[in-house]
């Protein structure tokens, strides 16, 4: 299943120095964190902030190439992560045909602003991936060890730190301490069973 969502900012992660692309599902409160390179992070966030350079840059060339050839960017997809690479479609349409062209998400998102096209995260992904805003107080564990405390206990403090992060940009710090959710989680389903 595709999960359709928007660009919703281009950031510096200031723990680690690097971009990152958060992409906001549009229908729950989930976001997605993609780092991206620093050509890819101004090609986007120009385009966010329709801000036109003096000279075309890669992205707008592609954008003026496709639509001299009349062939439209019917959407993208971020449709898969391993090894923590996620990896994109361009589906391009030409004459009511759509062929899909293996992208780094980057790429596909600068150019998918370009051409005002839809884009979509495969559902897995999000699932993998995505940080979800938790609604719930939790209570304030601070200065606990993770590994001191009982697995409930671990897990609200995790949620804590990732609120936190995520309230802070740190991006690649909440994705480690969702990966360590998950981690949680999944013994305490096998020691259940």
């Amino acid at each position: 299943m595709l999960v359709r969502v928007k660009v919703a900012r281009v950031t510096l992660d200031t723990a680690t120095s690097r971009f990152v692309v958060i992409l906001k599902d549009q229908n729950q409160n989930r976001w997605l964190p993609i780092v991206v390179g620093s050509t890819e992070a101004q090609a986007i966030a120009l385009q966010l902030e329709n801000i036109q350079p003096p000279r075309p840059l890669t992205h707008d060339l592609v954008k003026n190439l496709l639509d001299a050839l009349n062939v439209r960017v019917a959407r993208i997809v971020v449709n898969d992560l391993r090894e923590n690479t996620y990896f994109a479609l361009i589906g391009l349409q030409n004459d009511g045909a759509v062929n899909d062209i293996d992208a780094r998400p980057s790429d596909a998102i600068a150019l998918a602003l370009r051409m005002d096209s839809p884009i979509f995260v495969e559902e897995d992904v999000m699932l993998k991936a995505s940080i979800s805003e938790q609604k719930e107080e939790s209570m304030d564990l601070e200065g606990d060890e993770p590994s001191d405390l009982a697995p409930g206990d671990q897990l609200e403090k995790l949620n804590v730190d990732l609120r936190k992060a995520v309230q802070d940009e740190r991006y690649e710090d909440a994705a480690k301490i969702r990966d360590e959710i998950k981690k949680i989680k999944s013994n305490l389903r096998e020691k259940s069973s």
